[in-house]
């Protein structure tokens, strides 16, 4: 997914969906255009607004995401928890929330240069959903690659409760699913469904 100007895009939708504007000194410049007067949303507004930020924090295609949401609607069961289970869950995502990257485009990255493996077995396709009691590693020939070496001294981000990540083994074991917590997401999740309802 190509993404234009971030700081555009965070001004529209929130600073939270990039990391580049999730600081102290974005939020001071957003401060001093807070005086000017945004035009009231109607529902539909709001609904593709939301929409727009779970593609540019999850760096989705349309496409991808009306998969995911129209899956969500057809399964049984709450389908908001079962679309963030399809967020949560993929590859490059799982990769970004252990703090193997910085950034869940460099996660995406990562996976499409096939550094790391799931079960043993290389893979390169960011959206692979990974399920409880996979293996995803770093494979022994990316080691050595000056990205893992600049890595170890960076410090760990807290990682969620369903990943484990072993440092020195470079091994992610997924032990868990997500649980959806919606006062903890930058989005409100049932609006995207609401927008794939109609």
């Amino acid at each position: 997914m190509l993404i234009g100007s971030r700081y555009k895009i965070a001004r529209r939708y929130g600073p939270e969906l990039f990391e580049k504007t999730n600081t102290q000194k974005f939020a001071l410049r957003e401060g001093q255009r807070a005086g000017k007067r945004m035009r009231a949303r109607s529902d539909y507004g709001v609904q593709i607004a939301e929409k727009q930020k779970v593609r540019y924090l999850y760096g989705l295609g349309e496409r991808q995401i009306r998969k995911y949401a129209r899956e969500a609607l057809e399964k049984k069961g709450a389908a908001a928890d079962t679309l963030f289970m399809f967020l949560e869950t993929r590859l490059d995502n799982v990769a970004y929330r252990a703090g193997i990257a910085p950034t869940r485009r460099a996660a995406r990255q990562i996976v499409s240069h096939g550094h790391l493996s799931v079960n043993g077995r290389r893979l390169t396709i960011p959206s692979k959903s990974v399920f409880v009691g996979e293996m995803i590693t770093v494979r022994a020939r990316s080691i050595q690659k000056k990205l893992w070496l600049e890595d170890e001294k960076k410090e760990q981000k807290p990682i969620p409760a369903w990943l484990s990540y072993d440092k020195t083994k470079r091994e992610i074991m997924v032990s868990g699913m997500p649980n959806l917590q919606r006062e903890e997401l930058p989005f409100r999740i049932d609006s995207v469904l609401e927008f794939y309802r109609r």
